[in-house]
């Protein structure tokens, strides 16, 4: 019986033949990382459990990018555990602030996660990479201690989910818009510990940025991990960048899922999920007039180049409502660079925007954009749970970067045509 593009890498990493979902298996690993507020956790118990060095320098990734630049002495105090431990292990891949990005866009940008990996991360977003064609899933800060100190971890083999996407979406729809519709119809736990494996003629058709942000949102539907298989695009991607040789991985005509969801996206509108959860999905006309305090494009989920052409090509030559705060976070150096450059800048600073060096920042709430009680905001993020990026009486509705750039300029939640 053939097998899915994630048992195939898990079989690998685990030195078997063949698994099958449900099988237990311990598997080595080829990238382990943290960032500033877990990796923290994890050194703890590193050396509780006696450990004395890493697996491997090489591969592991420490990132502050929560916290930092540092907002505070608490989250200074972690950053600076973090460093030391760096220091002291003689991590490789560690970056500090004016290197660092936020992690789940820095390391495929620098080519330390290739299509074939096992990636395990503190951070439930890791599941970002599998747009490579990798297995990549989060873990919690023990786990990832034993990681860092055996390069291997146990894992429980997934079942696998097919989404298959035919048709061809309407204007200024991207991959935000794909995963919310698909976690706006199984919902916030309907791919609970497993795989979510995209694919269709409208993935195929997906640049690699549209793709992260597919697979950075597997988690909101309570996947295990989400992958794409290897393709022209990804080979674009990775020749050139990847650190490491890589293998690619393809699921087999008769491999086994639990089930095959198949949608039809012709002339399928923006999406946008409302408060207070990630399945609250609807159109963008369902939600025009509903007035915003503040509109975010950023973080892990659509804060690369292509998400910032986007909201730069919808705000050149207007201006944000004079009531509405436009933050604008690049993902990382070379994106903000990159930006720059294109005067992508020039265009969000004439718009009224706020522009700032890479971090998380208002995504969970740490800073940069934190909302007061009853304030209101359209994100390009991954969760809008209660008191998600602030106050509980506070709301955030999620957008692709176009939607949330329109509705910054208009005051409240439009399309981009509308305009």
């Amino acid at each position: 019986m053939g097998m899915t593009i994630t048992e195939k890498i898990l079989a690998a990493h685990a030195g078997l033949d063949s698994v099958s979902p449900g099988q237990l298996i311990s598997a080595k690993v080829d990238l382990v990382l943290a960032n500033d507020i877990t990796a923290p956790l994890a050194i703890e118990a590193f050396a509780k459990a006696g450990a004395k060095e890493v697996f491997d320098r090489t591969r592991i990734a420490l990132v502050p990018d929560h916290f930092v630049p540092n907002k505070d002495v608490k989250s200074a105090e972690q950053a600076k555990m973090m460093r030391e431990f760096a220091r002291e292990q003689e991590i490789v891949n560690y970056f500090e602030v004016g290197e660092m990005g936020i992690e789940h866009a820095l390391l495929p940008e620098l080519g330390l996660v290739g299509p074939g990996d096992l990636v395990v991360g503190a951070d439930s977003h890791t599941c970002t990479y599998g747009a490579l064609g990798a297995f990549a899933t989060g873990v919690g800060s023990t786990d990832l201690a034993a990681a860092m100190i055996t390069g291997a971890l146990w894992f429980k083999v997934p079942e696998s989910i097919r989404f298959v996407f035919n048709g061809k979406p309407g204007p200024w729809v991207d991959g935000k818009d794909l995963i919310l519709h698909t976690i706006g119809d199984i919902g916030v736990d309907g791919a609970l510990y497993r795989a979510m494996e995209f694919t269709g003629p409208v993935i195929d058709g997906l640049d690699m940025d549209m793709r992260f942000t597919m697979c950075n949102m597997a988690i909101e539907a309570g996947g295990k991990s989400g992958i794409i298989a290897f393709d022209d695009a990804t080979r674009g991607y990775v020749e050139g960048r990847a650190q490491r040789g890589y293998t690619v991985f393809a699921s087999d005509p008769d491999a086994t899922y639990a089930h095959e969801k198949v949608y039809n996206v012709d002339g399928m509108e923006p999406q946008v999920a409302a408060p207070h959860l990630p399945s609250n999905v609807g159109p963008v006309s369902r939600f025009k007039d509903v007035a915003i305090d503040q509109a975010f494009v950023g973080s892990c989920t659509n804060g690369r180049i292509g998400d910032l052409r986007t909201a730069a090509e919808v705000l050149k030559g207007r201006k944000k409502a004079p009531h509405v705060r436009l933050i604008i976070i690049p993902a990382t150096q070379a994106v903000y660079r990159q930006a720059m450059a294109e005067g992508l800048f020039e265009v969000f600073l004439d718009a009224g925007a706020a522009i700032s060096t890479p971090t998380c920042g208002p995504c969970l709430g740490g800073y940069m954009g934190v909302l007061a009680e009853g304030e209101r905001c359209i994100a390009t993020t991954n969760r809008n749970f209660k008191g998600r990026m602030g106050h509980p009486a506070s709301e955030v509705y999620l957008a692709n970067p176009a939607v949330a750039a329109a509705s910054a300029v208009a005051g409240k939640i439009a399309h981009p045509d509308d305009l």
